[in-house]
C-alpha cells in the first residue's frame, strides 16, 4: 500500500481500498503506528499534501492546487494543511520540504529524513525523544516533514545496508547538522573516531580543547540526530562501560561488537 500511495500520491484512499487488497484497515493502522507513528490515512494524506506543496513551490495558485489534490474547497485544503503541518498553504509554500522514509536494519527500523541536498535525520524509530528531534530539525531548517523518497535517502539506505553487511566502514552521504557551535564541533569530532575503535567522553572533551566540558560533551553526543553515520555509539565511559545511547544500550553494544568483528548482524 505504501508503494501504491507513492505511485498515486494525489488519490484519496479509503478503507475499502485496503480491503480490496486483502488488508484490514485495523491491520494497516497498527502497522503504520508501530513503524511510522501514524495511521494509514494520515500517511496517505501527508503524501498528498506534500505533492500539493511542491506545486505551491512552483508558483501554482492555492485554489487550483487544493482542488487538483482532492479537496472540495479552499477552506478544506487550508484546514488539512494546518492540521498536518501547522501552517496555512501560503506559509507551507515557503517552507523547505524535508522528505522522510523508513530504512530496515537488523537492529530495527530507522527513520531517515533529507532535503533534496542533505541528510538531516537518521534515527531508530523507537529512540527516546524521537518526535522532539523531528521538531528540532524542522524548526532549525524552517521545514516540514513529508513521507517519500529522494536521491539522498536512497543513497543513505544503500550505505546503511552496506554498513550492516560489513561492506562499508565510512560514509559519504551529504549531511546538514544545524546546531550550536559546540554541538557542531562535537559532531564533527565524532566522525574522526575510526570504525572499530572507541573514545571516552573525557578524550573528546580534550580533543575539543574543553577538558572541563565532559558533561556538555555527553549532552551534545546524545543530541546527535544522525545515528551510525555520525558514530556517537563509539563513545564510552572512562571506566569502559557503555553509557548514554538514545537508541538503547543493547543497540550500542551490538554495533560495537559488529565493528570489532565479534558479531555479524546481516
Amino acid at each position: 500500500m505504501i508503494a501504491e500511495v507513492a505511485a498515486q500520491p494525489n488519490r484519496r484512499w479509503h478503507d475499502q481500498d485496503l480491503r480490496d487488497r486483502g488488508i484490514e484497515p485495523s491491520q494497516a493502522r497498527r502497522w503504520l503506528q508501530k513503524h511510522f507513528g501514524t495511521t494509514f490515512h494520515t500517511y496517505a494524506r501527508t503524501v498528498r499534501l506534500g505533492k500539493a506543496i511542491e506545486r505551491l513551490h512552483d508558483g501554482a495558485p492555492v485554489t487550483s492546487v487544493g482542488l487538483d489534490h482532492g479537496f472540495e474547497s479552499l477552506s478544506g485544503f487550508g484546514d488539512a494543511m494546518k492540521r498536518t503541518f501547522g501552517q496555512a498553504p501560503t506559509e507551507a509554500a515557503k517552507a523547505i520540504q524535508i522528505t522522510w522514509t523508513r530504512i530496515t536494519t537488523p537492529l530495527g527500523p530507522m527513520i531517515a529524513a533529507a532535503t533534496s541536498d542533505h541528510l538531516v535525520l537518521l534515527e531508530f524509530a523507537d529512540r527516546r525523544s524521537f518526535e522532539k528531534q523531528c521538531q528540532t530539525v524542522c524548526k532549525r531548517l524552517g521545514g516540514i516533514l513529508v513521507p517519500g523518497s529522494n536521491e539522498v535517502l536512497t543513497s543513505a539506505a544503500t550505505q546503511i545496508s552496506e554498513y550492516f553487511r560489513g561492506a562499508r566502514r565510512a560514509f559519504d552521504v551529504p549531511m546538514q547538522t544545524p546546531g550550536t557551535d559546540f554541538q557542531v564541533s562535537l559532531w564533527s569530532e565524532l566522525r574522526t573516531i575510526e570504525y572499530g575503535t572507541t573514545q571516552t567522553y573525557a578524550q573528546l572533551a580534550d580533543s575539543l580543547g574543553r577538558p572541563d566540558a565532559v558533561r556538555a560533551v555527553g549532552k551534545a553526543n546524545g543530541d546527535n540526530r544522525i545515528a551510525i553515520i555520525i558514530p556517537c555509539h563509539r563513545v564510552i565511559g572512562s571506566d569502559g562501560k557503555l553509557t548514554g545511547y538514545a537508541g538503547g544500550l543493547w543497540r550500542k553494544q551490538k554495533l560495537l561488537e559488529m565493528e570489532s568483528g565479534q558479531a555479524t548482524l546481516w
